[in-house]
């Protein structure tokens, strides 16, 4: 009889472990990146093709995500308010706000 009982633990297992592989991949394909103290953290991101990365401006001032070469940009972000760029395309992308230029950072898309 307790060889009958192991069996379905052994379902539950292996059904949970599935869904921990999937929501593992799942957080692969979506990075945070904090807008905090008018810098971007981090300031260098690295993630695969078709990731979203989604900014949270945690600051009381405005910030913008702006690219360096017009492939995106947010409105004025106020504070917790958010911006979401799906990156498709291999390539490195430098951003900034626009209203505080000293603020500069990247995302690498391999």
């Amino acid at each position: 009889m307790t060889k009958k009982r192991v069996w379905p633990a052994v379902i539950v297992v292996g059904i949970v472990l599935t869904g921990l592989t999937v929501a593992q991949a799942a957080d692969r394909s979506s990075v945070a990146v904090a807008v905090q103290e008018f810098k971007f953290a981090p300031p260098a991101l690295t993630v695969r093709a078709g990731t979203t990365v989604t900014w949270t401006n945690h600051d009381e001032e405005t910030h913008t995500v702006t690219s360096a070469t017009g492939a995106f940009a947010s409105a004025g972000l106020g504070h917790e308010e958010g911006f979401s760029e799906t990156f498709t395309r291999p390539g490195r992308y430098e951003y900034f706000c626009a209203l505080h230029p000293h603020m500069k950072a990247t995302v690498i898309v391999r």
